[in-house]
């Protein structure tokens, strides 16, 4: 019974559920960026292709003997990845960093001049060397 107690502590904390939300939402959005790049996106990269008749997964480069290297669909899927990876770089690296920025408040330490330990801010002696701090107005 001890593993099935653990199993449910674990599911239901905050961060498996939104992991979990993360995860199905990232699939769907995956499905609609390659919709876009397969209905919208290669078919103009397939207007440029004259011998494949402008179907960009038919583009295929010959090598040696009969094996064909079939390039129009390496170069959807790379197309995929990086509208994905971008997007993914945009929501968690600038808009959560942006977020983070605004919700930190004013600093609740500082730094004994003397001794550089960290002390409160609101501190008048070190606790560490026993220097009398600076005046708040002072700094």
């Amino acid at each position: 019974m001890g593993l099935l107690k653990d199993f449910k502590a674990f599911a239901i904390k905050g961060n498996v559920i939104d992991l979990a939300v993360a995860v199905v939402i990232g699939g769907a959005f995956g499905k609609i960026v390659s919709a876009l790049v397969s209905g919208l996106l290669m078919p103009v990269i397939g207007l440029f292709q004259k011998e494949t008749g402008g179907d960009w997964r038919e583009w295929k480069v010959p090598a040696e003997g009969k094996i064909q290297f079939g390039v129009g669909e390496v170069l959807g899927a790379v197309v995929d990845f990086t509208i994905v990876a971008f997007v993914i770089f945009l929501v968690v690296v600038k808009l959560m960093g942006y977020f983070k920025k605004k919700e930190q408040g004013p600093p609740t330490t500082k730094t004994c001049p003397e001794c550089l330990e960290t002390i409160p801010i609101k501190a008048r002696k070190c606790k560490f060397c026993a220097s009398v701090q600076p005046d708040a107005a002072q700094t």
